[in-house]
């Protein structure tokens, strides 16, 4: 494939990425009546499927267009700046993932002692999952499109820019606040008043920023897009961690659960770079 390099200026790169989020976000809401039902409809879902399937459609050709041709070592066809590539792909799928689980250690544990770890040995539940519209979306859908505009369009275009470190924070910026949308839903919806959901969409922002940066961490350092859909589609299954009801266990349970949550936290900390090391997926284009 042809060799590229992106070379916008700082401005323009910065520019280019408010117009993705844009796309991505006003694409959710073209369809008539899309305000007269909630976001969980299958009829909603299905319309946003199309939507961001037409983002990314529009967003290619863009990236392409602003690309040029050279044939500097620092020049990659566009699927490896997208990170789609076929070098070091099993450990991309594999590797972020386990270390992901490590960071919710505490989570997980405390699938386990409810038993909801039994479900996923039952074939019924995966069968029903995948006929399931809000699954779909949250596991599947919103990961991957998500992933693929916030991180694999925009980082092209940001690390020549910004540089490595730069990037990994200001990319999650655009990811926090295309989620400010979900407020607007919820007080059309009346599900909130608009006081309580300002709150709660700052709280999102603040996560979805706080994992965006993750996520791009990840992107960058694995030069993989498979990378952070799969810790998308973990951490949207898994949620905001359940601190709360850890603090509803009596003694000795709680203190060993605070334990457990700790060393997940410590354990993700040390084994950070190690396991995202630029050579255990043959990661070549972006050296962070």
């Amino acid at each position: 494939m042809v060799a590229i390099v992106f070379a916008v200026a700082a401005w323009q790169a910065v520019l280019l990425c408010l117009f993705f989020s844009v796309l991505y976000v006003g694409g959710l809401y073209v369809w008539s009546g899309s305000n007269d039902k909630d976001r969980d409809h299958p009829d909603v879902i299905k319309r946003r499927f199309m939507s961001v399937g037409a983002t990314a459609v529009i967003v290619l050709p863009i990236l392409w267009m602003i690309s040029e041709k050279s044939e500097n070592t620092e020049a990659y066809s566009i699927l490896e700046w997208l990170g789609i590539r076929f070098f070091g792909l099993i450990p991309a799928v594999v590797l972020p993932l386990i270390l992901t689980m490590i960071l919710f250690l505490g989570p997980l544990y405390l699938h386990y002692m409810d038993g909801v770890f039994r479900l996923y040995l039952e074939p019924r539940y995966w069968t029903t999952s995948l006929q399931n519209f809000i699954w779909l979306r949250n596991h599947i859908v919103a990961p991957l499109s998500e992933e693929f505009i916030f991180r694999a369009c925009m980082l092209p275009l940001l690390v020549p820019a910004f540089g490595i470190g730069w990037s990994v924070f200001l990319c999650p910026l655009f990811f926090g606040v295309a989620h400010f949308h979900h407020m607007i839903e919820k007080v059309i919806h009346k599900q909130a008043e608009v006081i309580d959901a300002f709150r709660q969409s700052m709280f999102q922002l603040f996560y979805t920023t706080v994992f965006g940066a993750y996520s791009a961490f990840l992107f960058l350092r694995t030069g993989h897009l498979i990378a952070p859909v799969m810790a998308h589609a973990f951490c949207n299954h898994m949620g905001f961690p359940a601190f709360n009801e850890v603090l509803g266990y009596p003694q000795p349970t709680r203190s060993k659960l605070i334990a457990i949550f700790t060393l997940g936290l410590i354990l993700w900390s040390i084994l950070l770079f190690p396991m995202t090391s630029s050579w255990l997926y043959s990661n070549y284009v972006y050296q962070a």
